[in-house]
């Protein structure tokens, strides 16, 4: 009888593969099992009866050739002029470290740029490398371009791409458990009445509404939401949409998360030579507006001084929480907005309207949060209301919630807890004027005891002294 052959390289190769490919899903917060061994396991040795799905996690991969990068040689070109007109001198593997672009693509196009008599090499900086200046003609020619447009950052992704990207990360495919609200809130005293009626409503991801009296936390809530459908995702720094370079990486607004030492490392495929440098890991996004929220704010803005354009608020926020703190009291009508996104709400995608007039549809993933002092029946109609399936109530403390969160913020702000003096506080200042607890209060009154005690050089301490002085300073007006 022969024995079958066994190529052990080969199995050895494939092992490799696989643990890779569950390295990468485990650093993007991917849980893995047995199920997901065993889609991974037939994927990669081609069993056609279990095909990727989009629901997988997404990573960017590097393109090798210009084709895979989704956008026309003559963007890069572009980016690549206007670059050497802003740098003067330049080396080919500085025009691919600022494109975002693989070496090969950049040299291959740099070289076609030479042929076109539109650059010329002035010398070498290392092997295969040459440093490139301008000629007249292509001077001329990169002025031109950014008169047009000014833009010579990464190069863009496809819209296309964008789309699949959100739609890979879409956080309704997240469901949080009551463990991971747990978690997400472990810094705020909530109450697990108050976690129970948090978690189907962020595991539905259609919006809610945080409503309650000021002070009891509401902003605070909703900003904590995000932590709970995972940690990172991937965002394109810039989008290509029918000639129209669309910003989409906000520095001020997303928190760019680097790949650890861990992940850089040859055999994890998700090393930096692996991912497309184009797309930016981030938290996932909490994007806050208040009063200063306008029309404006929800449509593709456009710079005429660059010729660049910047996403709306609700783009920067997929696969995220878009908080509207402070609902009623924006500049633009509760009427205009709810007007605006009462389709996006219904429908999880939004239609936005490029530089150039094209319409667009472009996913509305995000969890939409509503913060507000007033009654939702007040502010919208029914239909609005249908829509936004949960409304839920922040209430004030209770009595014993009250002490519980005087003694947790004196242990934060390193003032000895004294329950004789919080006593006092409620019982003369609290019961006799009727006036509600708020979750604020505990914090806000040993701000001031402690403001109090430093200015007079006192010990940082509860004194019926320095409560009465807190409390005349802190309700004088309320």
């Amino acid at each position: 009888m022969n024995t079958p052959q066994i190529n052990y390289p080969e199995i050895e190769a494939s092992d490799d593969r696989l643990n890779g490919l569950l390295a990468r899903l485990q650093s993007l917060g991917v849980p893995v099992g047995n199920n997901a061994l065993s889609d991974l396991a037939a994927s990669e040795m081609g069993n056609a009866e279990s095909p990727a799905t989009g629901e997988e996690a997404f990573a960017p991969v590097a393109p090798k050739k210009l084709e895979e990068a989704g956008i026309t040689e003559a963007v890069v070109e572009e980016l690549a002029l206007k670059y050497m007109l802003a740098t003067g001198e330049v080396s080919i593997r500085q025009v691919s470290e600022q494109l975002k672009l693989q070496f090969s693509i950049c040299e291959q196009l740099i070289y076609k740029l030479k042929t076109d008599q539109l650059i010329a090499f002035v010398n070498q900086a290392q092997i295969g490398d040459f440093f490139c200046r301008l000629s007249e003609a292509g001077r001329d020619r990169a002025r031109r371009l950014s008169d047009a447009c000014s833009y010579f950052g990464s190069a863009p992704v496809s819209f296309n791409e964008y789309v699949r990207s959100v739609k890979a990360q879409t956080i309704t495919a997240q469901n949080p458990s009551l463990h991971d609200l747990q978690l997400a809130f472990a810094d705020l005293q909530i109450s697990r009445d108050m976690l129970l009626r948090l978690g189907p409503a962020i595991n539905s991801g259609r919006g809610m509404f945080l409503f309650g009296n000021p002070g009891n936390g509401k902003t605070s809530i909703a900003e904590r939401v995000t932590a709970t459908f995972g940690e990172t995702i991937w965002i394109p720094r810039a989008i290509f949409v029918d000639n129209d370079i669309i910003r989409v990486f906000d520095p001020m607004n997303h928190h760019e998360v680097p790949l650890t030492k861990e992940e850089r490392r040859p055999a994890n495929l998700l090393n930096n030579d692996s991912i497309d440098q184009r797309w930016v890991r981030i938290k996932r996004p909490t994007i806050v507006v208040g009063g200063e929220l306008r029309m404006e704010h929800l449509e593709i803005q456009n710079n005429p001084s660059s010729g660049t354009s910047e996403a709306p608020v609700q783009m920067k926020s997929n696969n995220g929480v878009l908080l509207i703190d402070d609902f009623g009291r924006q500049k633009i009508s509760v009427v205009d907005l709810l007007n605006r996104w009462i389709v996006p709400l219904d429908r999880r995608h939004d239609y936005l309207t490029t530089t150039s007039g094209k319409k667009i549809q472009v996913p509305f993933d995000q969890l939409v949060i509503f913060s507000t002092n007033l009654e939702p029946r007040d502010l919208v109609d029914d239909a609005f209301l249908r829509r936004i399936p949960y409304k839920i109530e922040v209430p004030d403390p209770k009595h014993s919630e009250f002490l519980s969160l005087f003694e947790i913020m004196c242990g934060r702000m390193q003032c000895p807890w004294n329950r004789e003096m919080v006593d006092y506080l409620i019982e003369k200042h609290y019961l006799p004027a009727q006036r509600p607890f708020r979750n604020c209060h505990p914090r806000d009154i040993l701000l001031q005891v402690k403001n109090y005690c430093s200015f007079m050089g006192e010990p940082y301490n509860m004194t019926r002294e320095n409560i009465d002085w807190a409390v005349e300073s802190y309700f004088s007006v309320m």
